[in-house]
């Protein structure tokens, strides 16, 4: 056993006396030379010991050393010890590459010839070389989580926090995030990786498992995994809607979690053994998100109340949208290019692409937020060029990145996206209700939006979108750094609308959900490369080396095919 490079003791943090802590009497030791997974629910408690463990908070009670150095103490020694990438971009935007590198080298005294080797170091190591002079917020969500890597190793730590750099990051910039992190391994580095992807945690030699403040878990991933062995199963060869059967199994009190995997379904029960009418039923092996799952008490269910009140939209069997040769162009650079597709009423589209792909250019032209250079567009029979206002009240949007007014209430902005969608009186104070009850906003309503949990900002977002029933829903990302059971939820809402015959196009860069789409379109260098459903798409890269691929090895796969 490595001697402990972490030592946490009966550590408590109150933010205010009246709410229940953030962290409760925690007690975890953490070794040398290993790299330790943190997971748990939105609101947890992660950021807040990453930021106690760097020394960037004061614990309420109990204590943190790093190498035998106190955290309250030691300041100056743990600023020295470790790196710290936090969760929201930290740095500079209207600086370049460069000039960051260059200005966080100078806030750790890394200077001279020691500052050129470093930096000269650094680029080479995240692939950045050749991109010095590029302003940093125009840099691709993969990259700029590189250049985040690089400023919090100027000064190599002995342990590096990371504040789940992968999100919003494409599965080709993960797995180069992922080699990179075990390249520092092997120098010594320990770290820390903070992650809402399960399948990260699981390739950890430690995870600790927070929940409202709590540490339920430390320890081998696969020890946790082992706790759902034998409760894992694969519904197969289903007879009529996998939705519709999901929805009715997760009614079942023994089945505590159910997700669609293409024409499949995978579900875990509380107790062994279950019988599904209808279909074939497998076991399978366990993955660590199951035991996750697991012991945080089971899934959401498969309610929609958002669901439940949407109207029921005809299919009329015409196409819910239709882009033919969309192009786009910003001066020389083509960010889209002769797109062509067709997607059906009532199921779920779903765009994939790695960042910079051109997906969300796609998306703001398909709503007629984006005039295309050439080509056109169709929502439900109008042309977007021709009659946006009269299309647009038949969409709904969800913004990649958090949309809504920062500075204004969360009644504010529902109130605001009522009126946008010209609601009557009595239809927005009806919708602006509904909204937040289904949603729980509730405790909320006066709080700035900006001030929100993530998981609660997704739901306003989501709620927004939504405030006039629209017959087509846009989503961009609309999961992305939220925990897996708020995922679930979001989930239950888009299997119900589209239920309802509400047409969906998603984009996502967790390949778990791409699963539940009807049909995928594989964007790369503004060009559709592959368009087919998810299990077409599995097994055109199957092989005896991979005979069950996943979709994430088939979009790995066909990128690098492509660029071969």
């Amino acid at each position: 056993m490595s001697e402990a490079l972490v030592e946490i003791q009966d550590l408590t943090k109150l933010f205010s006396p009246e709410e229940p802590p953030a962290l409760d009497n925690i007690n975890v030791s953490i070794s040398k030379g290993k790299i330790i997974g943190l997971v748990g629910p939105d609101g947890a408690g992660k950021t807040t010991l990453i930021r106690l463990m760097a020394g960037l908070l004061k614990p309420t009670a109990g204590s943190i050393t790093v190498e035998g150095y106190d955290t309250i103490k030691d300041a100056e020694f743990i600023h020295y010890l470790t790196g710290y990438m936090p969760q929201k971009f930290g740095l500079y935007e209207d600086l370049t590459v460069q000039q960051n590198l260059d200005l966080y080298a100078n806030l750790r005294n890394v200077l001279g010839k020691e500052k050129e080797a470093t930096c000269e170091k650094l680029l080479g190591f995240t692939g950045l070389k050749d991109f010095t002079g590029f302003l940093a917020k125009n840099l691709s969500g993969g990259m700029k989580q590189k250049l985040g890597l690089a400023c919090a190793l100027i000064k190599t730590p002995a342990f590096l926090l990371l504040d789940e750099p992968s999100v919003g990051v494409d599965p080709i910039s993960r797995q180069e995030l992922w080699k990179m992190v075990n390249v520092l391994l092997g120098e010594g580095i320990s770290v820390l990786w903070s992650t809402a992807y399960l399948d990260e945690a699981e390739k950890c030699d430690m995870v600790l498992l927070l929940s409202e403040g709590k540490l339920l878990y430390s320890g081998d991933p696969k020890k946790l995994t082992e706790r759902v062995e034998g409760r894992v199963f694969e519904v197969t060869n289903i007879e009529g809607d996998r939705r519709k059967l999901l929805f009715e199994l997760l009614k079942d009190k023994n089945v505590m979690d159910g997700v669609i995997q293409g024409r499949d379904l995978r579900i875990v029960v509380r107790e062994k053994g279950i019988e599904v009418k209808g279909a074939k039923l497998e076991s399978v092996q366990p993955r660590f998100e199951d035991a996750f799952i697991d012991i945080l008490g089971g899934g959401p269910g498969g309610e929609s109340e958002l669901a439940d009140l949407a109207p029921v939209v005809i299919n009329d069997d015409k196409p819910a949208i239709i882009a033919e040769h969309l192009r786009k162009q910003f001066g020389p650079f083509i960010a889209v290019d002769g797109i062509s597709l067709t997607v059906k009423k009532g199921e779920i589209f779903g765009l994939l692409g790695p960042n910079g792909a051109g997906k969300t250019t796609t998306f703001k032209m398909l709503c007629g937020l984006l005039k295309p250079t050439s080509g056109e567009a169709f929502v439900n029979g109008l042309d977007l060029l021709r009659a946006p206002a009269k299309a647009r009240a038949r969409l709904g949007y969800m913004a990649q990145k958090f949309s809504l007014y920062g500075n204004l209430s969360v009644r504010q902005n529902l109130e605001f996206f009522a009126g946008i969608y010209n609601l009557t009186t009595s239809e927005k104070k009806a919708a602006i209700d509904e909204m937040i009850e289904v949603f729980n906003l509730q405790p909320f309503l006066d709080h700035s939006s900006e001030t929100l949990p993530l998981g609660f900002k997704q739901r306003l977002s989501l709620a927004c979108a939504n405030m006039h029933h629209p017959e087509v829903l846009f989503l961009d990302e609309p999961t992305s750094g939220v925990d897996p059971i708020t995922r679930r939820e979001f989930w239950n809402h888009i299997n119900g609308l589209v239920g309802k015959g509400v047409t969906i196009m998603i984009t996502t860069h967790f390949m778990s959900e791409a699963e539940y789409c009807d049909q995928i379109a594989l964007i790369y260098g503004g060009e559709i490369i592959q368009m087919d459903t998810p299990g077409a798409l599995k097994n055109k890269i199957k092989s005896d080396q991979n005979p069950n691929p996943t979709l994430e090895d088939a979009f790995i796969q066909m990128i690098e095919n492509h660029d071969k």
